[in-house]
């Protein structure tokens, strides 16, 4: 059976080209067309192979007599095979055919790859003076200029067409050349011309900036731009150029200036707030809390609606808790149940509620009355969805309390009545870190596991950094103690106890030498060093990774990080330039690779675009 197989495979091999030649030569096309197909043709060409990729683009041609795509393709492999006599009979035969003024450009550039670059301008010239005739000839002419890079006489074409089309508008196409040519003002120019023409392109265009300025003011593109900004809010102050005005200041973080540009627009137009929450969410994720304070206080003076004025009112308590001292933290309780008096402990209040019972627990220490109050804020009549996010908080109050079992009730709770949502997602990795922290390693990774694929990115990080530490650690001992005290430092910097955190860290440090965590260990308690602002220390434990640990996955953090406090809080810009360097040189696939590279050029004194 197999030889007669063996047979059969050798007979098809010796018949198939016998009757595709047969059909060749009975003109059937079916698997001719094998050897005249477009996609053979183009392989010819990428090869190289321009005699076979010209044969098959004239049998394409002939079968669509009409096709401009394979007259060009025509043209260009006789090029290619640097036959310009022939090339120029072929664009001449077409041209008496077709009678296209794009021809005349694919004429003029053939005599200019012969170098004969002033007759080679009469034809494009020429081409271009039959837009006075019918200007929407417009679009094929430019799109031969710029297949063959004749930027400037596209921008000709464009030009002379723009007066005699009126309803039509070629800033987008101008702009784009602009920028290919590098002249970044006429490119900036022309998109804020095309926004008048088309307020829909707001957002394409601050996509098209976003390639030019950066976050340093003193980046020329960044001046250029905000100087014709400027310039056209004095001449006509559109309400699209305060916009791209505020876009530019929160590019350069600077979110005082866009808060200038944002009540102005507010104040033209004093319909929603909802800008400038933003521009006040921005500041505040961006460690300027000081910045977020005053504009949610404005938003909360402007403010009509109780809903606006309740979210601005719990921002900036939440604001103040941050940095305040025990005196503070009893006078924002009291401004707490303030509010609660003038708007009520209502349904719509429910979100400050929450946030209340975290202020009690996390900052007043006062777990209990937390639950308490969290508890009957479950007998309002809320949503089953409003329900589980006061179940999450509830939950971590006891996983403060370290009464995990309880706490692993409400996470659970909230999974079985909240199927496949984000917020089950969310319970979901609560029970994996709680199980993790009371000690349950092989539960907590189970969970783990399923959570990889979460559809919440962050969450799918998150439990792939904590699986990844488990897994990575939990062998080596098998009473795994090293693991134990890591988890018991994590539980405490989720208490917020963050020197006894630092001091578990360091019983690892001393008892587990040589151990897989160790490096985590360094890494964790260096984050800990600079939420206190001990950058010194947060320095000796990065440059331990790096000498002791260069072949662990957190290299290129420590690498990162290290240059992050030498550039902003030591001041040493030459040591955080080399660091930045290492990572693009040693680690392309970091994720810190784009910013490092940005840092390390402004370091540099790079012009950056």
């Amino acid at each position: 059976m197999k030889r007669l197989f063996i047979i059969l495979f050798f007979f098809q091999l010796m018949i198939v080209p016998a009757i595709l030649a047969q059909e060749i030569r009975n003109g059937e096309p079916s698997k001719a067309d094998l050897f005249t197909s477009e996609d053979l043709a183009n392989d010819y060409y990428k090869r190289g192979e321009f005699d076979k990729a010209l044969l098959s683009y004239k049998k394409l041609l002939a079968k669509k007599p009409y096709s401009f795509k394979f007259v060009y393709k025509v043209i260009d492999t006789y090029q290619q095979l640097e036959r310009y006599d022939e090339a120029d009979k072929f664009i001449k035969d077409n041209l008496v055919r077709f009678r296209s003024p794009a021809l005349l450009i694919e004429l003029g550039y053939n005599l200019q790859l012969k170098d004969s670059l002033d007759l080679a301008n009469k034809y494009y010239n020429e081409a271009i003076a039959t837009l006075d005739q019918n200007p929407n000839f417009v679009y094929s002419i430019t799109k031969r200029f710029e297949t063959h890079s004749l930027l400037e006489q596209a921008i000709i074409a464009y030009e002379k067409a723009a007066p005699l089309l009126p309803e039509k508008n070629f800033n987008i196409q101008l702009a784009r050349i602009y920028g290919e040519q590098g002249d970044i003002e006429r490119m900036f120019n022309n998109y804020l011309d095309y926004i008048y023409f088309q307020p829909n392109f707001m957002n394409n265009a601050k996509r098209a900036f976003n390639d030019f300025v950066t976050e340093d003011p003193e980046n020329e593109s960044n001046i250029l731009l905000r100087q014709l900004l400027l310039k056209r809010i004095q001449k006509q102050p559109d309400p699209f150029i305060y916009e791209l005005l505020s876009w530019l200041y929160v590019q350069q973080k600077d979110y005082g200036k866009s808060f200038v540009q944002e009540k102005a627009l507010y104040l033209r137009n004093p319909e929603s707030l909802d800008r400038i929450f933003e521009l006040a969410i921005f500041a505040l994720e961006d460690s300027q809390p000081e910045m977020a304070e005053r504009i949610f206080s404005y938003i909360l003076k402007s403010a009509q609606d109780p809903d606006t004025q309740l979210a601005a009112h719990q921002y900036i308590l939440e604001i103040k808790a941050e940095s305040a001292s025990k005196e503070d933290l009893i006078q924002i309780k009291t401004s707490y149940n303030d509010l609660f008096e003038q708007y009520g402990v209502y349904e719509t209040t429910l979100a400050l509620q929450i946030a209340y019972g975290d202020f009690l627990a996390f900052y007043l220490g006062e777990s209990e009355e937390a639950s308490q109050f969290l508890k009957r804020s479950l007998d309002l009549n809320i949503s089953p969805y409003q329900g589980g996010l006061v179940k999450l908080k509830l939950g971590d109050i006891l996983v403060l309390q370290e009464r995990f079992n309880e706490a692993l009730i409400y996470f659970t709770q909230i999974q079985a009545n909240l199927k496949n949502s984000a917020l089950s997602q969310e319970a979901r990795y609560k029970v994996a870190k709680t199980s993790y922290y009371k000690g349950d390693f092989d539960w907590a990774e189970s969970q783990l596991k399923i959570l990889k694929s979460s559809t919440s990115q962050l969450i799918a990080n998150d439990a792939l950094d904590l699986k990844l530490l488990i897994s990575d650690n939990k062998y080596e001992d098998s009473t795994r103690t090293a693991l134990k005290l890591f988890a018991k430092a994590d539980l405490l910097a989720f208490q917020k106890k963050n020197q006894e955190a630092i001091e578990t860290l360091d019983k690892i440090l001393s008892d587990h030498k040589g151990e897989t965590i160790i490096d985590e260990t360094l890494y964790t308690q260096a984050k800990l060093y600079e939420s206190q602002g001990r950058y010194d220390q947060a320095k000796s434990n990065y440059l331990r990774i790096i000498s002791d640990y260069g072949e662990a996955i957190l290299i290129d953090d420590a690498y990162y990080y290290l240059a992050e406090i030498y550039r902003i809080h030591l001041d040493q810009p030459e040591e955080a330039k080399s660091l930045y360097e290492k990572i693009i040189f040693d680690y392309e696939d970091s994720i810190y690779f784009v910013e490092a590279r940005k840092q390390y050029r402004r370091l540099r004194g790079d012009v950056i675009e």
